[in-house]
């Protein structure tokens, strides 16, 4: 992993043809854009941020080889935020009050979220991730509580939750339990699953949460159990979650299971034994297969040394690559120009551009002549709305024999239309 923790200069560099950095580590040919990610290496949700950290640092390679920016190479100060909120918020100080960069790369909602409300967002420092999936991030856009410059190429759980009990009913689950993480990526999934999975005619037999980090879930496994339901569905991360799982199945507990995104996981599976999950499903924003997606797929594996289906893999290379392209096509540096420099590299309107160094070459001529791309991603065309929210399909997913495998996809427009009949129709959560 490329860790700069000498750049110190600031993305209002850029525009200057050299630049020196400290200690001798670099020659005075270099010019560097360096870019702060603090994404969660180590802890329960590892899994998330080692394949995107990986993602990300592929997507500038590729930036870099085509030309960089305007000749700077894209470097990324990568601290790891351990999967605590508290870590995650002075790592973004650090990085963003004292090495002062533009650009913040982060991992999932719970250290996102005060990332968002303490740091970047007061700076007017862009912010962005490829796995904070929580409705709370609309809301914070849509109040104007923690600035605009902020976008993500993750679905948010409002469409999840909406998903996954139009599987569940699909599945024959008429009585689920849920166990959820007590933070706001459980909490809001779980209510959006409510809501619809009821208005669907299922059975929500118990909800309960749990905290992180945990010595056991006997007692939360316990509770659930004593409801007698023909499912569990389980919303964690890949290490709590197969905790949880192992807990559930030595209990007794019957072996269907709904499963959040980030038990799309081998970790996962391996630790909880891929002969216990035959019966276990789960969905995950899906992808729009294009040439970005078959290069991701070919390229990855090789780069990473992990599969590239491992969560937050594929949306957090098209991270990379709209936050390299975004500065490509504007020259100012600060975060809301920056923001808005991303309508210019996803105009539906300009020319497709796919992932890879050939292609990027292509982006970088076409915006120095003032044309705009449309940057069709490894998910698919990537359009950012007013709120940072993306749309897009939903993978439906089946462990079988150990290995994750595609049951179907659902349209973001099937979603979206029935979220809002269940509002419409005064479904409560």
């Amino acid at each position: 992993m490329t860790i700069d923790r000498f750049a110190h200069h600031a993305l209002a560099l850029l525009a200057l043809p050299l630049l020196t950095l400290p200690h001798g580590l670099a020659t005075a040919a270099e010019c560097r854009m360096s870019v702060g990610v603090v994404m969660e290496l180590t802890g329960t949700a590892g899994a998330y941020g080692q394949a995107a950290a990986k993602a990300i640092e592929m997507a500038f390679g590729d930036i870099n080889t085509a030309g960089g920016v305007r000749g700077c190479r894209l470097v990324t100060d990568t601290r790891d935020s351990q999967s605590q909120a508290t870590v995650g918020i002075d790592a973004a100080n650090q990085l963003v009050q004292l090495d002062k960069v533009q650009v913040l790369i982060s991992g999932i909602s719970s250290v996102s979220i005060p990332i968002l409300e303490s740091v970047t967002g007061p700076a007017k420092v862009l912010q962005a991730s490829p796995s904070a999936s929580s409705p709370r991030l609309t809301e914070l856009a849509r109040d104007g509580r923690a600035g605009r410059n902020f976008f993500r190429t993750i679905t948010s759980d409002a469409l999840q939750g909406t998903a996954a009990a139009r599987y569940a009913t699909d599945l024959g689950m008429k009585r689920i339990a849920i166990i959820y993480v007590n933070n706001d990526f459980g909490t809001q999934l779980q209510k959006e699953f409510s809501r619809t999975y009821r208005g669907l005619g299922g059975t929500v037999v118990a909800a309960t949460p749990y905290n992180e980090r945990q010595s056991s879930f006997s007692a939360e496994v316990s509770t659930a159990l004593a409801t007698r339901p023909d499912a569990l569905y389980l919303i964690s991360t890949p290490v709590e979650g197969a905790s949880i799982a192992r807990a559930w199945i030595s209990q007794g507990g019957v072996r269907r299971l709904l499963l959040s995104d980030g038990m799309n996981s081998a970790d996962f599976i391996h630790a909880v034994g891929a002969k216990y999950l035959n019966d276990a499903y789960g969905t995950s924003s899906g992808t729009t297969t294009s040439e970005s997606t078959r290069y991701f797929n070919e390229r990855y594996r090789e780069y990473a040394h992990l599969d590239p289906a491992s969560p937050a893999a594929d949306r957090a290379y098209d991270l990379g690559a709209l936050i390299g392209l975004a500065a490509v096509a504007t020259p100012k540096t600060d975060g809301s120009s920056l923001r808005t420099a991303l309508a210019r590299v996803t105009d539906p309107k300009g020319t497709v551009i796919h992932a890879g160094a050939s292609e990027f070459s292509r982006a970088i001529a076409l915006l120095a002549t003032g044309k705009n791309i449309r940057y069709e991603g490894v998910i698919g065309p990537v359009e950012v709305d007013g709120y940072g929210d993306i749309s897009g399909p939903f993978r439906l997913w089946q462990i079988q024999n150990g290995i994750v495998t595609t049951h179907g996809m659902l349209a973001a427009e099937t979603v979206a239309s029935l979220r809002q009949r269940m509002i419409d129709t005064g479904t409560k959560p």
